[in-house]
């Protein structure tokens, strides 16, 4: 029998990946989480047993907190050209506090939202007809999954929103869906699909195309390649309400054509013709798409941002892995977890003077001049987070951090603003 006291934290909300599942129920005892029910494999991994290193270090050696945070603001008052950058584990509220640093520096800044850049920039071009995860959940009849199995990398999609539960108008579950399995190349859908299309990788885009003109009652193609896509999009075209599912950041061992979004997004819009059709765009954790929102809230823009000029200046093409690469930084400040930034980022952060503050921050492997440890969002911290699709969510911690998270970027900011 455990010597500490159980308490259970009910509701807590998982940003292990985009799902952010809000029924959590976190089991503590003492400093420790014990449980996490009803969390999958990855929330599981992401809650953990909630203890986080609380260091604060300064050129590699521990250092009191307001030495560290006079250091940073040293460091970047003194950079000629600045970089922010949002990883993940951060809540709006800390995202948001980041933001007006940039604004204060001239810098740039850009978040985990450049790995999904095909899927915003198509958005951008062309609009979206996109729904929330509850309204796939009550109403949708046909789901085609577009190369992408929704259990690995979204363990619970599946069995909260899009195939298994039951809906105001799907009352018997999974009996009520029919289920489509898009496989392009080595990218498969749900093994227990009602049925399969298969696609060469280099047929994906005109397969879209194909599938778009024969939605609009237009002459396709008799290419028999196409004839299994034409034959879906019929299928779509006749359903009550159909969902097109696809992965937004694709795993870098299998990049996607990058005309794919746009072509998912003009299919989806032409099928809101004869029916009812959503686009749902699969993305990581972390609160990365409330990185998207705080940014574009701020500066009208949902990544990529460059203050320098005295105004916010949108560079899709030149993120923060572009300007590292180019050797444009001289210094930078990461606020989220280290371990979340992509690989392109970390290394060109080798290369530059940086700061970190976040969960985990003296673990990053661009060994930081400045880093302060924090709480994770939503594990120690509270504030607000927004789901996959756009839906944002309260956070409920259910342990003391090392410090917030929230509180510790504001000290920098008010230094940086004094």
């Amino acid at each position: 029998m455990s010597a500490f006291p159980r308490r259970t934290v009910e509701h807590a909300t998982c940003l292990g990946c985009g799902c952010a599942c809000d029924d959590i129920a976190v089991v503590v005892e003492g400093d420790r989480v014990a449980e996490a029910q009803n969390a999958c494999a990855l929330g599981l991994a992401w809650f953990g047993d909630g203890r986080v290193p609380g260091e604060v270090r300064v050129d590699g050696g521990p250092a009191p907190l307001e030495r560290a945070l006079a250091r940073a603001a040293e460091i970047l008052r003194a950079a000629a050209r600045p970089l922010v950058y949002l990883a993940g584990d951060l809540s709006c509220e800390v995202q948001r506090d980041g933001v007006a640093i940039a604004d204060r520096l001239h810098a740039a800044i850009d978040s985990l939202a450049a790995t999904a850049a095909a899927s915003v920039l198509a958005a951008q071009r062309r609009g979206r007809a996109a729904a929330t995860l509850g309204e796939i959940r009550q109403r949708a009849d046909c789901l085609v999954f577009w190369a992408v199995d929704p259990a690995a990398r979204y363990p619970r999609y599946r069995s909260r929103y899009a195939v298994d539960p039951v809906g105001l108008q799907t009352p018997d579950g999974r009996r009520s869906r029919t289920v489509v399995a898009v496989d392009v190349g080595p990218a498969r859908g749900p093994a227990d699909a009602d049925r399969r299309v298969t696609l060469a990788p280099a047929d994906e885009v005109d397969a879209l195309g194909v599938m778009r003109a024969a939605v609009q009652g237009r002459q396709g193609s008799d290419d028999p390649r196409f004839q299994p896509a034409v034959e879906l999009a019929h299928e779509l075209a006749r359903a009550r309400y159909a969902v097109i599912v696809a992965d937004a950041e694709p795993l870098d061992a299998a990049p996607a054509d990058p005309d794919r979004a746009e072509a998912l997004v003009a299919l989806a819009q032409a099928l809101n013709g004869p029916t009812r059709c959503a686009l749902s765009t699969l993305r990581g954790g972390g609160n990365r798409s409330g990185a998207d929102a705080v940014l574009t809230w701020q500066t009208g823009f949902p990544y990529a941002v460059d203050f320098a000029p005295g105004y916010p200046r949108y560079r899709p093409h030149a993120g923060a892995a572009a300007l590292l690469a180019a050797g444009e930084v001289d210094a930078a400040l990461v606020l989220g977890a280290p371990a979340s930034l992509p690989a392109a980022v970390a290394q060109g952060l080798g290369a530059v003077t940086a700061v970190a503050i976040g969960p985990r921050a003296s673990a990053a492997p661009c060994r930081p001049a400045v880093a302060i440890d924090t709480g994770i969002a939503g594990v120690h911290d509270g504030g607000t987070a927004f789901r996959m699709d756009d839906v944002p969510l309260p956070l409920r911690p259910a342990l003391p951090g090392p410090r917030e998270a929230a509180a510790t970027v504001r000290a920098l900011r008010e230094r940086l603003e004094a």
